[in-house]
């Protein structure tokens, strides 16, 4: 606690702030495009979008970072974006914000009355260790498929990587960034006509209030945020050893977040899964107490999104999905590997962790609800099932 924010700080923290932020941003930033595009938003309210929602994750992941000594990452609700792509044809943008709000106003008071708190205690640890490693699996596979279309960057990538955990373990993930980029270059693969200045500008939209619309989309925009996004990042917080972070006053400021942003375009903060995961696990920082600056840079370079606005999207768009998606599961490997031995580390609960990362990597939905809540249903149900059975 006694050291200074630049003594913790160091190469291997900045670089996984920087690869969570590019991973989050390049991964689905075009969902949140279609979710405003749906809503009828010109293109500078899509700007302001992108600006409201870096200037509040940017805030939150430095605040919570810095206050907490932990890597608390937030992010946009990818989940919740994918949802209002299909549900805001036809709702005008006021009514939009006001569903927004009436979510995140549901948000802020489920994490001051410490429901959320009480809940994740009766979760097993297995169990959400064995729910985070199925959400990252799919990203440690990532990169032997993208090794399939493009053998030359993503296996030099991969052998970049390999050389330095033999070598120099803190500075891998450096290396690939150091290798991967140019070399992406030198292959064609950057595509330089997407890059374009455009900074933000805060383009305010008042709100309207429609009971039909607040039930219909705030009301399951509320829910697929808590379920599919706060879940997992509390269950990545938890697999990482952070279970002192207390989770209701986050949960809170995302939604304190969610009601000042909102009319700007800010339509959902909550904590992040996956690119938490890069700012946690130990490719971050050997010491864990240590981490918490890649938190604090990962919420600088969300404050550039946020100020330079589509420049920066377009920035990241424009290098090849294979460099995205290589960087973000060679990053996430240690993450991949402390979970599963979480999750099976207990005989007696082997069984249902198993079920519970089946179910979670399988990418099942049910009722607009993401894999992520049917594995730890499933899990969980196995668990208290097996336990009663061997009682």
């Amino acid at each position: 606690m006694n050291r200074s924010l630049w003594a913790d700080s160091s190469l291997s923290t900045i670089s996984a702030g920087f690869v969570a932020v590019l991973v989050g941003i390049a991964s689905s930033v075009a969902i949140v495009f279609e979710a405003a595009r749906a809503a009828g938003a010109s293109e500078a309210m899509m700007v302001s979008w992108i600006g409201a929602l870096g200037l509040g994750m940017g805030l939150t992941c430095i605040a919570f970072s810095w206050y907490y000594r932990a890597p608390v990452i937030t992010a946009w609700s990818t989940p919740g974006a994918a949802l209002l792509a299909t549900s805001l044809v036809g709702i005008p943008m006021a009514e939009a914000i006001g569903a927004f709000l009436f979510s995140a106003l549901l948000t802020l008071l489920i994490g001051l009355s410490g429901t959320f708190d009480k809940v994740m205690e009766k979760i097993p640890m297995p169990i959400t260790s064995a729910m985070l490693a199925g959400i990252l699996v799919q990203f440690g596979l990532s990169i032997f498929t993208s090794l399939q279309g493009n053998p030359l960057l993503v296996g030099t990538m991969l052998l970049t990587y390999l050389v330095g955990r033999r070598w120099l373990p803190r500075y891998a993930i450096i290396l690939v960034l150091a290798v991967g980029f140019p070399l992406s270059w030198l292959l064609g693969l950057v595509h330089f006509e997407l890059l374009h200045w455009t900074p933000s500008r805060p383009v305010w939209v008042a709100p309207e209030f429609k009971l039909s619309t607040l039930l219909g989309v705030g009301l399951p925009l509320f829910i697929v945020t808590m379920t599919s996004q706060n879940i997992p990042g509390v269950a990545t917080l938890r697999a990482c050893g952070y279970e002192r972070v207390p989770i209701s006053p986050v949960i809170s400021g995302t939604g304190l977040t969610s009601l000042l942003l909102t009319p700007f375009g800010g339509f959902a903060f909550n904590l992040a899964a996956i690119t938490a995961a890069i700012c946690t696990g130990p490719e971050a920082h050997a010491d864990p107490a240590r981490r918490y600056t890649a938190g604090i840079a990962a919420g600088v370079f969300y404050l550039l999104v946020g100020l330079c606005g589509a420049s920066v999207v377009a920035l990241f768009s424009a290098f090849p999905q294979a460099l995205i998606a290589s960087l973000a599961g060679l990053a996430l490997i240690g993450t991949i590997g402390a979970s599963l031995a979480g999750a099976t580390a207990e005989v007696e609960s082997r069984e249902a962790a198993l079920i519970t990362f089946l179910i979670t990597a399988s990418g099942a939905s049910f009722f607009g609800i993401g894999a992520a809540f049917w594995g730890l249903a499933g899990g969980l149900a196995s668990y208290w099932m097996f336990r009663r059975r061997d009682s």
